[in-house]
């Protein structure tokens, strides 16, 4: 409630050091228990979730606070992206609010501080209650980024709700192109191979920048590696027309102008995977409304992060309320139920 008297003054601020303040104010507030499950739950890659609403990688890139983020509301929290090797990003300045588009840019460049620290902190909230994913990256400098992403599987599939291998950022030179057909297929027996037989779900995060001939390709690998989730979608390197002079910033750009971009690749991947292979919605989602006209679409779950900036930490907890209304107006028993129904297969 207090929260539009404090971002004026938050905007003042640059905004990584307003990311620091915010994580470190998570960290000495109470921490609130994680929702309860409800009419929204919802049952993912064998993953049981509260609720849809997810906190999207890259607000909490090296898992501070992923409980203080649940007690606000959020159905899961997905860490990262978690490189094996610390590493400090690209030069400041690299994060840009776009507020008259109420959008960002961000060219941080998977700036982290390793696994082996993920790791620790994970390991010491082993056993509490909460979905917690994590978002596995490679290091940029990594001459082998396959086995960057197989290390990093290694150390934290044990402390994983689920993994989320990040393909997609456009901040790291040359990742996306291991979207590529046979090299997504190399780096998914990669990752799966050290997951082992009894390792959590593995969830692919896509570019909203694919041409049909990758989304197609991305699809049926997808079966074929009977992966749990594509998350559809990372930021896009594209710029619609926008109001703010950080416009020509370069980087990925999330918030509204992304919302529909990746709303219409989400219905492509809906209709590529013939709603065998879930689906979770990311992208300029700023409501329950957008959020419900992605799970009508086909997304079985939904993340938000940028909207928060503007929306501030109560608006998880706000559309999962009207979420829930929406269900209910809509006629819906589950939340199972509605997935998908605007986009039959």
């Amino acid at each position: 409630m207090i929260y539009p008297l404090l971002r004026p003054l938050l905007f003042t601020l640059d905004p990584e050091r307003a990311h620091r303040l915010t994580i470190g104010a998570l960290k000495a507030a109470p921490h609130l228990p994680p929702p309860a499950p409800g009419p929204l739950a919802i049952r993912v890659a064998g993953v049981d979730f509260p609720n849809p609403v997810g906190l999207a990688a890259g607000f909490d890139k090296d898992a501070e606070v992923p409980d203080a983020v649940l007690g606000l509301g959020f159905g899961f929290a997905e860490v990262g992206s978690i490189t094996p090797l610390p590493q400090p990003g690209n030069p400041r300045p690299r994060l840009f609010r776009l507020a008259a588009d109420r959008a960002v840019i961000n060219r941080m460049g998977f700036n982290n501080g390793g696994a082996d620290m993920a790791r620790a902190r994970l390991a010491a909230r082993a056993g509490r209650a909460g979905v917690v994913g994590v978002n596995l990256g490679a290091n940029k400098e990594a001459t082998d980024r396959i086995a960057d992403y197989a290390r990093g599987t290694e150390l934290l599939a044990p402390y994983a709700a689920y993994l989320v291998v990040n393909v997609s950022s456009p901040n790291t030179p040359g990742l996306r192109a291991l979207q590529d057909e046979g090299a997504l297929a190399a780096l998914l027996d990669g990752v799966l191979a050290a997951r082992g037989p009894s390792g959590p779900p593995v969830f692919l995060k896509v570019a909203p920048d694919l041409e049909p001939a990758d989304i197609a390709a991305i699809a049926r690998i997808a079966h074929d590696k009977q992966l749990g989730a594509l998350i559809v979608s990372n930021t896009t390197i594209t710029r619609p027309p926008l109001l703010s002079p950080q416009a020509g910033e370069t980087g990925g750009l999330s918030g509204a102008p992304l919302r529909d971009l990746a709303h219409a690749r989400l219905i492509d991947f809906r209709r590529a995977t013939g709603g065998e292979i879930p689906l979770v919605g990311v992208g300029g989602i700023a409501s329950a409304e957008d959020a419900w006209a992605r799970i009508r679409a086909g997304a079985s779950l939904v993340q938000i992060y940028s909207a928060l900036v503007y929306e501030g930490p109560g608006l998880a907890r706000r559309i999962a309320c009207r979420l829930e209304q929406l269900l209910k107006r809509d006629g819906f028993a589950t939340l199972a139920d509605a997935v998908g129904v605007d986009v039959p297969c």
